[in-house]
């Protein structure tokens, strides 16, 4: 793991009633800041039946990716969404595989939760990218501390657009 990344956790799924597209909000695991990522429906889906362990008869994709990891006798030791390109976020999945080599994929970070949630992999975020958020949403505190003003951080979501932040479009 890079020494400028946080273990984050989602904190919430849904939909920015502003322009009706699906949001993933990432949370410190051991702090306050807030990594809000747009996302796809069908990734979306993805994470949401995940969380709320809805199982398929037939797999989907995620579930593929899990299956297919397992089978070659791998484990995905962390998922780190590491950069914010052109309104676009970057992921990388490290799996290990039966050798201990670890080897890091390049992926969209909502497929990279998906997977995640599904292996039950730590996830990760750059400092960088929570700290850009925590500035944009008034981060406040006492001497330095790192608190957040809940209104504050809805009202920050609310004005947002998804290329504020990055969003994945096909």
């Amino acid at each position: 793991m890079e020494p400028d990344v946080v273990e984050v956790s989602v904190a919430s799924l849904g939909i920015d009633s502003s322009t009706q597209s699906p949001i993933v909000i990432l949370k410190e695991k051991d702090g306050e800041r807030y990594l809000p990522i747009w996302i796809g429906p069908s990734e979306a889906s993805a994470i949401a039946t995940e969380l709320a362990g809805v199982k398929f008869s037939r797999p989907l994709t995620h579930d593929l990716m899990k299956t297919l990891v397992r089978a070659l006798h791998g484990t995905l030791s962390q998922v780190v969404i590491g950069a914010l390109k052109n309104n676009t976020y970057y992921a990388q999945v490290f799996v290990r595989n039966g050798d201990e080599d670890v080897v890091a994929i390049d992926a969209r970070p909502s497929d990279s939760i998906a997977l995640a949630l599904r292996l039950n992999a730590p996830i990760f975020a750059s400092e960088e990218l929570l700290d850009h958020t925590a500035e944009d949403v008034g981060q406040t505190g006492e001497e330095g501390e790192n608190e957040y003003d809940a209104e504050a951080l809805k009202d920050y979501l609310r004005r947002m657009n998804p290329e504020d932040f990055g969003r994945f479009t096909m």
